[in-house]
């Protein structure tokens, strides 16, 4: 019988592998306390409508049929594939408007999109999101900006700066818009068929064709922040000028549009060097969503960080997260009464804080293999109990370096094991 294997585009996140996990985990929480967000999670299915309405029918992975949705009696439902619509919902289901504005969220959890698997991007992949909600100042634009920025200088990222445009709000943004389909309409035999689709449907992401005879054409395009209304011009001069005032890098790209329906106003991407081909790490931007799904006009502005990008970035970038410790003693036993004593001192010294193992086996086991083991776990001491040790209530204690063995009383070890 053939094994079964896991699916493709998912992942096992593997011992090894989770002190990568921790050391991002651990900074992205610190850096949301330290910047004054609360941690909010939500459930990985909604209604179907709610992506729909929220996200918008040409937002990319929409068009390619990305969701992962199931048909039932009172509707369909579909794992998640993003956040920020969820967030929303929470926020006007839980009556978070009359909670002391802005609102200020993160998140951390898996999202779900049927996509083809790439280097850093999983069908089942892990985001860490911020969002601001229910404040328009630009200088939320920037909290959010920077937080992104400094998540990833303290994981040790190099050569960080922002990719930033503006995408316009609903005023100034169908003109534009225009503008850029007759400009597109004239090369469209030149487009690719995702690119003829997304030029019907919603011509700004054909700016974010990946499509090298495509970029070409998109170089004498119209520019978006050239067709800016005060209100936005304004705007996105604001949060240029504070991120000048913090000494943050960034070039104006006008072909950052990002993915979904619901951006307007700032958007930007964080970009780092020394990590391959993919150097834009993260992205985000602002956005009104509410109205979509049901809430009155909100004010947001947030980003997405995927957790598998992060780590796979600190692999390429040579960054090697701290060790997780590990158990520093394992008790070897020569059965019978003598691992019944292991046991209960293996759980004395937990108790303690000292990790301990204990040498498992169901009959006895002979010393060389357990202190085979030892030496494969890595740990610095052996403790030996034997019957005769038992007996005069004492134990053999030997350290895996150059240091000699040494008999203690049983009362003495805990003293000696943490003498370093």
């Amino acid at each position: 019988m053939n094994p079964i294997k896991r699916i493709q585009g998912m992942q096992d996140i593997l011992p090894e592998e989770w002190r990568y996990w921790n050391y991002v985990l651990d900074k992205g929480h610190e850096l949301a306390r330290l910047y004054g967000f609360e941690r909010l999670d939500i459930p990985i299915m909604e209604k179907h409508e709610l992506f729909e309405r929220g996200i918008g029918t040409t937002a990319d992975f929409f068009v390619q049929k990305e969701m992962y949705t199931i048909e039932e009696k009172k509707g369909a439902i579909t794992l998640r594939p993003e956040f920020t619509a969820g967030v929303m919902r929470a926020y006007i289901q839980n009556g978070m408007s009359s909670w002391t504005q802005p609102v200020k969220l993160y998140l951390i959890g898996p999202i779900f999109r049927r996509e083809r698997p790439q280097a850093g991007r999983f069908r089942q992949h892990h985001q860490f999101n911020c969002e601001i909600l229910g404040e328009d100042d630009p200088a939320a634009d920037v909290e959010v900006m920077m937080l992104a920025l400094n998540l990833y200088r303290e994981l040790g990222y190099k050569g960080l700066s922002f990719q930033l445009n503006s995408t316009g709000c609903k005023t100034c943004r169908p003109a534009y818009v225009e503008k850029l389909r007759d400009y597109l309409s004239q090369y469209v035999e030149q487009l690719g068929a995702t690119d003829q689709e997304r030029l019907t449907k919603n011509p700004l992401r054909v700016l974010d064709s990946k499509d090298k005879n495509v970029q070409p054409l998109l170089e004498d395009a119209p520019h978006l922040a050239d067709h800016l209304c005060e209100d936005c011009a304004t705007h996105f001069t604001d949060v240029q000028t504070m991120l000048q005032v913090l000494d943050a890098p960034y070039t104006i790209n006008f072909r950052i549009v990002r993915g979904m329906d619901y951006y307007e106003k700032t958007v930007f991407e964080v970009l780092a060097q020394g990590i391959g081909a993919q150097s834009a790490v993260c992205g985000g931007g602002r956005y009104n969503l509410a109205p979509e799904i049901g809430g009155s006009s909100l004010p947001g502005v947030g980003f997405g960080s995927g957790i598998e990008r992060i780590i796979l970035g600190l692999k390429e970038a040579g960054i090697e997260p701290p060790a997780v410790p590990q158990p520093t003693v394992m008790i070897a036993h020569f059965g019978g009464e003598t691992k019944v004593a292991a046991v209960k001192l293996a759980f004395e010294l937990r108790q303690l804080g000292i990790g301990t193992r204990v040498a498992f086996a169901r009959g006895k086991r002979s010393l060389k293999s357990q202190m085979r083991e030892a030496n494969n776990r890595e740990v610095s001491y052996v403790v030996l109990l034997g019957e005769d040790e038992l007996a005069r209530g004492e134990v053999v204690v030997r350290p895996m370096d150059d240091r000699p063995q040494t008999t203690l009383p049983y009362a003495d070890l805990v003293a000696y094991l943490t003498a370093d």
